[in-house]
């Protein structure tokens, strides 16, 4: 597994700004949107292309396109849905699944409740999206279901992680044969006794859409 810690000063700005304790919810959301569409180029760096010959207003020329299939981006419901619309402007031809995923608060457990993705993943490019990487056991099960689907290339886009959380997602996926990035903003301190990070920015569905 590869680790990328994102470092710029908008990534940095926007961070810090989700942090505060008294970021309203609209201002929230469009920072977590602006934050996945900074985030989503580094994670897009190793897309594959293919070479192409294209017509310019003056001559002939070789370009590149994106190789096929499409990409598949998958936010991890609820809060990777905050995240979508960061990915899908810049990579607007890629297909969206979704995957519900719930932690026991109690055992820390994930537990799927929707899975909308294609059987076969096959040569496809995965992008899994999902605020924060906190125990890693969300993750993890996540990522199991795609390579249960022949999905060898998965990349997921983080807000935050916890060392204990990259630690999990590195053990699992340490075979070479897999290929998954796990792109962050930040990697933060550690967790608490409730598996949330610390210092954090709270609970990012509650402050993307309310508490329920």
């Amino acid at each position: 597994m590869r680790t990328l810690i994102a470092e710029h000063p908008l990534i940095d700005h926007k961070l810090t700004l989700l942090r505060d304790v008294s970021t309203p919810t609209p201002v929230f959301a469009a920072l977590v949107d602006e934050l996945v569409t900074l985030l989503a180029y580094e994670a897009t760096r190793g897309m594959p292309t293919r070479t192409v010959e294209v017509r310019t207003p003056l001559e002939v020329t070789q370009g590149v396109r994106l190789a096929e299939p499409r990409p598949l981006v998958v936010p991890i419901l609820r809060a990777g849905l905050g995240m979508l619309q960061g990915m899908r402007r810049l990579l607007p031809s890629a297909e969206v699944g979704f995957l519900g995923m719930v932690r026991d608060e109690r055992t820390l457990i994930a537990h799927t409740y929707v899975d909308r993705l294609p059987p076969d993943l096959n040569g496809r490019q995965v992008f899994l999206l999902d605020p924060m990487l906190a125990t890693g056991g969300t993750l993890v099960a996540a990522i199991d279901l795609l390579l249960q689907r022949r999905a060898s290339d998965v990349t997921v886009i983080c807000i935050l992680a916890a060392p204990e959380g990259l630690q999990r997602v590195q053990e699992a996926f340490a075979d070479e044969r897999v290929s998954v990035t796990c792109v962050c903003a930040g990697l933060d301190a550690r967790l608490n006794d409730r598996g949330f990070i610390l210092p954090g920015l709270g609970d990012a569905g509650d402050r993307l859409f309310g508490a329920i």
